[in-house]
């Protein structure tokens, strides 16, 4: 088994005391907010979201009702210099979460990834600049490597993307880490695999294929079914962007996955058994465009740090469809608008 890389870890842990939190009311966003603050009484969340289709505030009723003191939402777009300055005035730390992220959408409508996810991580490093913020974690995706056939993807690969979306994600990495080398920005990188979990928006593969199932409809499997993704437990993923915020070193990159690398048909079945459904239900479509065939990154860094995945696979799927299940007050509302 390969030892921890534990070069990459700071020598001093850092504390946040106020985090500005871009996309909170999106899918990882929302439960990163959730775990920082059941986990240390000691850090506030100020929360940006634009609330875009995907940007939901009920995502937090339960934080905004828990921790009334140190939570507070800021509604506004991370690309305008205002609303960044003001959101992000007596914070200490960035998490930046808000993105555009769904790679069908980047096909059909490639500028508004551009625009966001590159423009808007600009904005946000030039008032984070100007702020003189201590920590600037950026999240990440490992599609910014590419497809491999075989092999794991490390930190220092060069970066392939293949789409819009995974193109404008490496785009800002790149400007992420000069900002980090130009002006002495104290930032950090997280690349995380496929995560999974409660609060997802019913247009990535899991939400969408259980709540079609739990409404008696098909699900649209892209061409052999065969494309590989690591999948990780959202909840595990917080985690580890927590750790990455508090040891990691500033200027690194940290890959973040859970060794869970599984078949897209794997994934099909396995909500075809948890929710009684038959092969019937499986409807083979088209493949998309620039399909990348599998993903798959080295995690030494990252558990160099001491972060570990606490769910497999299995586990953390079931509970997932437990929570579609029992929340379909809060996936029909936001299936309205999966449409694009």
């Amino acid at each position: 088994m390969p030892q921890p890389d534990t070069a990459g870890a700071s020598e001093t842990p850092y504390c946040p005391t106020t985090i500005l939190v871009t996309g909170g009311c999106g899918f990882i966003g929302s439960n990163f907010i959730r775990h920082i603050l059941a986990s240390d009484s000691t850090v506030s969340v100020v929360n940006l979201d634009a609330l875009t289709y995907a940007g939901n505030p009920d995502n937090l009723a339960d934080v905004e009702a828990g921790f009334p003191s140190r939570y507070r939402f800021i509604h506004g777009d991370i690309r305008h210099h205002g609303a960044v300055r003001k959101a992000m005035a007596d914070c200490d730390t960035v998490v930046h979460f808000a993105a555009e992220s769904h790679v069908d959408r980047s096909i059909v409508h490639a500028r508004d990834f551009i625009t966001t996810n590159v423009e808007g991580t600009y904005v946000l490093l030039e008032e984070a600049h100007r702020a003189g913020i201590q920590r600037f974690l950026h999240i990440s995706t490992d599609e910014v490597y590419g497809s491999t056939e075989s092999g794991s993807f490390s930190e220092d690969d060069p970066l392939a993307p293949s789409s819009p979306y995974s193109a404008s994600k490496a785009a800002a990495d790149l400007l992420v880490l000069s900002y980090g080398t130009t002006f002495d920005l104290p930032v950090l990188i997280t690349r995380s695999t496929n995560n999974f979990g409660p609060y997802q928006f019913p247009e990535k593969l899991i939400p969408l294929f259980i709540t079609n199932l739990l409404e008696g409809s098909v699900v649209p499997l892209y061409g052999d079914g065969l494309n590989v993704r690591d999948w990780i437990y959202v909840l595990d993923n917080c985690r580890a962007l927590d750790t990455v915020l508090r040891l990691g070193a500033v200027g690194d990159v940290y890959n973040v996955g859970a060794a869970n690398e599984v078949t897209n048909h794997y994934v099909t079945t396995s909500l075809l058994e948890s929710l009684g459904a038959g092969e019937e239900m499986v409807n083979y479509v088209a493949d998309r465009p620039g399909h990348d065939r599998r993903y798959s990154v080295t995690t030494h860094k990252v558990r160099g740090l001491g972060w570990a995945p606490t769910r497999d696979f299995r586990q953390a799927l079931s509970e997932t469809v437990s929570w579609y299940v029992n929340n379909p007050h809060w996936w029909k509302r936001m299936k309205e608008r999966v449409a694009f």
